[in-house]
């Protein structure tokens, strides 16, 4: 996935913006003004942080080299995820993961606004 396809794939959640409150190198994406994914689309080899649910993090990253525990993160509830290590489709459902378990946390009224009860 390209840095152009991951900022587009972020963008097309329900409420969800890019914000750069650490610098203009670092995109965060958030919903509500809470983050669900963070990343420099510049970087090289592109890695991209996600919420995880902590027993799931657990099994990704014993399957997959390109998943580590999250960088300058709650190493129990985000992952930091090579771009070019794992399947587009994998980490594509890990982004909507990482929104939905985010939006979880809203209250009900945010979350039946966003149509993600």
């Amino acid at each position: 996935m390209t840095p152009e396809r991951l900022r587009a794939f972020c963008l097309e959640f329900n409420a969800s913006v890019e914000e750069f409150p650490f610098g203009p190198e670092t995109s965060v994406f958030t919903v509500l003004g809470k983050m669900f994914a963070l990343t420099a689309l510049d970087a090289r080899p592109l890695t991209v942080n996600l919420k995880c649910d902590p027993d799931e993090a657990i099994r990704l990253r014993e399957t997959h080299t390109a998943i580590v525990p999250g960088w300058h993160m709650s190493k129990r509830h985000w992952n930091t995820v090579t771009v070019s290590g794992v399947p587009d489709r994998l980490l594509r459902e890990m982004i909507e993961d990482s929104y939905d378990l985010v939006v979880a946390g809203l209250p009900k009224a945010e979350r039946l606004r966003l149509d993600r009860p």
